[in-house]
């Protein structure tokens, strides 16, 4: 930058080493710069919004997600990001329909179909949850939330054993409140 202060990928990459030390305002700053330099910067544009996400500036996040949009509509992670965006914004339509236009564009995009079923549980979709989770499963047998939150889907539809099942998988896989759950469930009747 010293050298040459109109370069684009050196503000880039410092953000990008901002980030990863959670310097967030630093990074923002950074892919700023980078975005001036360069206005067609989608990368940039997409890093600044999960440097926001990060810092809990979802609509400003989803501001940059869609302008990374816009410059690259065939990318299935500005829509995953921007679906979590407006998931915490709890415009859970919206989530779902960048979430699902995330898995159009990658069917293999486990963090979009986590997502959705996280979005699909807080709607009471605990069909469209299990679903989800159950995909994420099959991408990664290891991921012990994803059988923890089917877990809870299953509990919510009466399926005890199946949520039982599921949620010993999660503790087995270290996830820290599955036993917690499953004596909680077996003390109800």
């Amino acid at each position: 930058i010293t050298l040459n202060p109109k370069h684009a990928d050196a503000y880039f990459y410092r953000g990008i080493a901002k980030f990863f030390l959670q310097d967030y305002p630093g990074a923002i700053n950074d892919f700023t710069k980078a975005i001036e330099i360069n206005p067609k910067y989608t990368m940039a544009y997409s890093n600044r919004g999960s440097a926001k996400l990060a810092l809990q500036d979802y609509t400003g996040a989803i501001k940059d997600y869609t302008k990374a949009i816009e410059l690259d509509p065939k990318d299935a992670n500005y829509y995953g990001d921007r679906g979590l965006a407006k998931g915490n914004l709890e415009d859970y339509r919206g989530a779902i329909k960048d979430l699902a236009k995330a898995i159009e564009l990658d069917p293999k995009y486990e963090k979009a179909y986590y997502n959705r079923g996280g979005v699909n549980l807080k709607l009471e979709d605990y069909t469209g949850a299990i679903k989800d989770f159950s995909k994420v499963i099959t991408l990664n047998p290891k991921h012990a939330d994803a059988y923890f939150y089917r877990g809870i889907a299953k509990y919510a539809l009466k399926d005890k054993q199946g949520a039982l099942d599921d949620l010993s998988t999660a503790g087995e896989l270290g996830h820290p409140r599955a036993y917690e759950a499953i004596k909680d469930f077996q003390a109800e009747k």
